[in-house]
Order: structure tokens, then sequence, then C-alpha cells
């Protein structure tokens, strides 16, 4: 069939603009580029209390896209839950990720649901409705193999991993780096940060730590810094403008992503484009699909010791940080918008 008429859909949290947001704003850039009558289809979202889930899904899943103005639709794209509720004909999921305080998260501290009997109702409940609305899906695709991964195992489909740039992709550039490594990241529970300021502790202390982010932890890490004597070391930046965060990327000594889990992470491949190698963690998901050990960044044990180590590492060897950058590059730049784009409409 011949494509023109293109929906992508959003459920934003109001005032929370991340990675989520950022993809569907350059997708649809992206359509429009090529010449596709592009739009966003955006609702407002909330997860708390734990029956407005049930709420927003029901909302969605009113929606009637095949037509606007008199006008048909000729495809639309869900990104995350429950945007893929919706219904139409020529429906293509790209998962970005569904809603994880109640898939691999639940029983964490990352998340809200516990093990009452309400929780875990709706936990089932929202399985069960996600694999029915995504299986509808001409075809199902997923922003890396972690989330595709999850989808499997608990609900039991197949998307195919399908990678894109970050924002910054066209204006991130290497310099000389200088005595910080940088972490740019929401500072929330799930991203870890304390994890990076315990680790501060016993680094060489020639290397400060700069982060760059905002987020409900800023107090709170702000309060472990002075408690650890850490202050004239670690800088807690809040917002920065993108010209600022590129030229932190490009003066870093290395930037250092430690999420758990992780979907995706923007973080490492802008992170390479800026030819500076990546430390993460054992256990940091969708980091690791472009973070190799020794070969375009350093991968640690989620505890503080190791993560001293391999700071210290690279702070002793600038040629290795250097060398390790430049691999992570070569794997970066082979990612591309037109790629997704041809790969989703072409889906169909």
């Amino acid at each position: 069939m011949s494509i023109q008429r293109v929906l992508v859909l959003e459920a934003q949290v109001p005032f929370v603009h991340g990675g989520a947001e950022i993809l569907v704003r350059q997708l649809t850039s992206t359509l429009k580029k090529q010449g596709y009558d592009a739009e966003i289809v955006s609702i407002p979202f909330r997860d708390h209390p734990h029956d407005q889930l049930m709420a927003h899904a029901i909302v969605w899943r009113l929606l009637d896209l095949t037509s606007a103005l008199n006008k048909s639709i000729d495809l639309v794209i869900g990104t995350k839950f429950p945007t893929y509720f919706v219904r139409h004909p020529t429906k293509v999921a790209w998962l970005a990720h569904q809603h994880r305080a109640a898939y691999e998260l639940c029983g964490t501290s990352f998340s809200n649901f516990s093990n009452t009997e309400s929780d875990v109702g709706l936990r089932d409940r929202l399985v069960k409705l996600d694999t029915q609305t995504l299986a509808e899906c001409r075809e199902l695709f997923s922003i890396a193999k972690n989330v595709s991964m999850r989808l499997k195992k608990y609900n039991g489909l197949i998307a195919k991993p399908l990678y894109h740039p970050p924002k910054l992709a066209e204006q991130l550039k290497s310099g000389k780096a200088k005595d910080y490594v940088l972490t740019v990241t929401r500072l929330e529970k799930v991203k870890r940060v304390d994890l990076i300021i315990k680790a501060f502790t016993k680094v060489d202390p020639g290397v400060r730590l700069v982060v760059a982010g905002t987020g409900t932890e800023h107090q709170e890490l702000s309060s472990q810094i002075e408690t650890c004597g850490l202050k004239d070391r670690i800088t807690l930046l809040g917002h920065v403008s993108d010209e600022e965060l590129i030229r932190l990327y490009a003066h870093a000594l290395a930037v250092i992503f430690t999420p758990f889990d992780e979907d995706y992470g923007y973080v490492t491949l802008e992170a390479f484009l800026a030819k500076k190698p990546v430390i993460t963690t054992s256990d940091s998901g969708g980091v690791l699909e472009f973070v190799s050990n020794d070969k375009t960044g350093l991968v640690a044990e989620p505890v503080p010791e190791a993560l001293t180590d391999v700071i210290n590492q690279l702070a002793s060897n600038r040629g290795l940080a250097s060398e390790l950058g430049v691999a992570g590059f070569e794997v970066a730049r082979m990612i591309t918008w037109d790629g997704v784009v041809d790969t989703l409409v072409g889906a169909v």
C-alpha cells in the first residue's frame, strides 16, 4: 500500500521531556523530511494512583484514528504504554517500553507495585491487555534488544530491535579530555547516580565528576555528596543547554552511565559520537548492547569498589580512553533516522 499520512502516538507526563518525547519528535520530523504528511497525537499520562493506568488505556482504546478531516490515516505508530491500545487497521508498534513498574521493576525499590492482591491483579490485567493490543500490530519493533527480550519474556511476542540516533547526533564533537568524567541522566533512583557518588569516595582525587540532569533525587544526592565530603569534586549542574552539553561531552575524560536495566540509553551513543568511552555496569541493560568491555568502554559490577577501579583505570591511561572512544564512534555513526523511517513504513 502507498503510505502518505502517518500519526506518531505519544503518552506524555506533563512537563517531563525525556528520551521517549525526543524519539517521537525526531521520528515525526524525519517522516516530514521524507515527504510524509506526519503528525503527533499526544495525550497526557500519569501513573499514580494505579487506577489511572487503566483509565489511560481505555482512553487510547476508544480512539478510532482511521481517518481525520475526511482524510484516511494510512499508518499509526505506537511508542510506549498505552499508545498501542489505539484501534487502527494499519498499526505498527515501535516500543520504547511498556509500563516498567508492572513488569521487570516490580518487586524492586524502583517500582510502586507491591505484592498486594490489588497490585498483583492489576499487573496481570496489564500484561494480558498489552499482549492483546500489541499482537494486533502489523509489525512489532523495539528500540533495543533489551526491550525485545522483556516483550518475549512477559508477553510471548517477538519485536525486531530498531536503533535510532540521539537528538544531538549531528552536533556532537570530540575535544581534548580534561579532568572530569561526565554523567548525563535524569536524577531518579533507577539511574543510580548514588552508586557513582559512593565510588568517588575512593577515586583518584585529581578526577572530578560532573552530573548534568534534573529529577526528584536532586536533594537526596546533594546531601549524599555533602556527607561524603565530595562537594569540591562533584558538581550537580541541573538542566544544561544543548550547547553546554555538547561542550561537556567534548572535554570529558569518559562518560559514566550506570542505570538499572536501561531500555536503550541515548547517553551511550552521545558519548560515542563525541569519541568518549563509556563506563557502565553489568546490569545496565540496553547500554550493554553498545558498550563492550575493553572495546568501546569498561563494564564493572554494580558496586562502588568496582566502579572506582575502572574510573581510576581510565584516569591513569588516557591513551586507552581515547582508543575506546574512537571504537565507540565507529559503532554509533552507522545508526541513522532515515533507516528507522524506511523500516517502519516499509513494514506495511
